[in-house]
């Protein structure tokens, strides 16, 4: 059987309370005790109860995170920020990649609940009845990251996705573009879904452009999805001169497509990403996009996480709401009308 605390205590020769103050790193130990007991513990081999020490500390250093699709690019990058930051702060992450399966979801919950997660990050708002009725009997904090969900019982860590959306719809605007088409994410989506069609629309009303519907289409965010939406834009007649994708991956689907069609980017369309992943760089030409800023957006949601499970008295009320900025590359360029 396992060595168990009390059987380094016996070796030790002390009492189980010391081997516990060791094993937390207290102060006020000994030296020649400590060392007493950190002998025992090598010589038996053991391993301290991860579960245990977290009944006794009541805190297990452990941070659920539900992340929809794992294979995007934005939510790969915010989970890696979000993981060296909770690494830098000694906390471990449970991840959970649930691909928008509700019964999924629920289940990884149950586990975050049986193990004892100290806080929950969550990257998605589609919230089932059920799901939203077990978050809310959890009494730990719960942050959601990147989306605001309908109930604002909980605090999100987001941009402003509407106005990020306008802007980038303005700027083709302003580069004489007027046939602008857009690729849209799910619309049971508010934050990437709904509220970045509207800022699309509104920026085309403001700007005096017309809204042409045969141009608007939706997807689920996806390079795939990007690329056969695409195909059935450049088969209208017109064909925009101009695309925003609400997402970075939609946008390079586009891309490939046009380039499968022997055209060219921007010479023939040009294209505006959204989100600023690493894929802007990748591609060629070099995506414009309007960029979220992801490593600060993981770095935020997990200091914001911990400061509400040490010091709740102290955490925020209210959304953190970050900065966005147009990141101008290769991939647009004023319309020339065509003779």
């Amino acid at each position: 059987m396992a060595p168990k605390i009390k059987d380094v205590a016996q070796k030790a020769g002390v009492s189980v309370t010391t081997v516990s103050r060791v094993l937390n790193g207290e102060k006020y130990v000994k030296d020649d005790l400590k060392a007493k007991v950190k002998q025992a513990i090598e010589e038996l081999g053991y391993a301290p109860s991860h579960i245990a020490r977290s009944l006794v500390r009541k805190k297990t250093n452990l941070i659920g995170v539900i992340v929809p699709d794992l294979t995007s690019s934005f939510y790969s990058t915010i989970l890696s920020s979000i993981e060296e930051t909770a690494s830098l702060n000694d906390y471990n992450l449970l991840v959970c990649n649930i691909i928008e399966d509700t019964d999924k979801e629920l289940k990884y919950l149950n586990v975050f609940h049986e193990m004892r997660v100290d806080g929950i990050i969550i990257m998605h708002e589609k919230l089932s009845d059920e799901i939203r009725s077990f978050i809310h009997k959890l009494d730990i904090p719960i942050i959601f990251s990147s989306v605001r969900p309908v109930d604002h019982k909980f605090i999100s860590v987001i941009i402003d996705d509407y106005e990020a959306a306008y802007d980038a719809t303005k700027y083709l605007t302003e580069l004489g573009h007027e046939r602008i088409a857009f690729l849209g994410g799910d619309m049971r989506d508010v934050t990437s879904g709904q509220n970045r069609y509207v800022g699309y629309r509104n920026a085309l009303k403001d700007q005096r452009v017309r809204i042409i519907n045969d141009y608007i289409r939706f997807g689920d965010y996806k390079t795939q999805s990007g690329y056969d939406l695409m195909k059935e834009l450049l088969a209208c007649e017109p064909r925009p001169t101009a695309l925003f994708a609400v997402s970075d991956d939609m946008a390079v689907g586009a891309m490939n497509c046009i380039h499968d069609h022997q055209l060219k980017v921007p010479d023939d369309i040009s294209i505006i990403g959204f989100d600023g992943s690493q894929l802007t760089e990748l591609v060629r030409p070099r995506l414009t996009s309007m960029e979220q800023p992801i490593q600060d957006m993981g770095k935020i949601t997990v200091n914001t996480m911990i400061e509400c499970i040490t010091n709740p008295a102290s955490s925020p009320r209210e959304d953190l709401i970050l900065g966005h900025k147009l990141v101008v590359r290769d991939s647009c360029k004023a319309y020339q009308q065509e003779r």
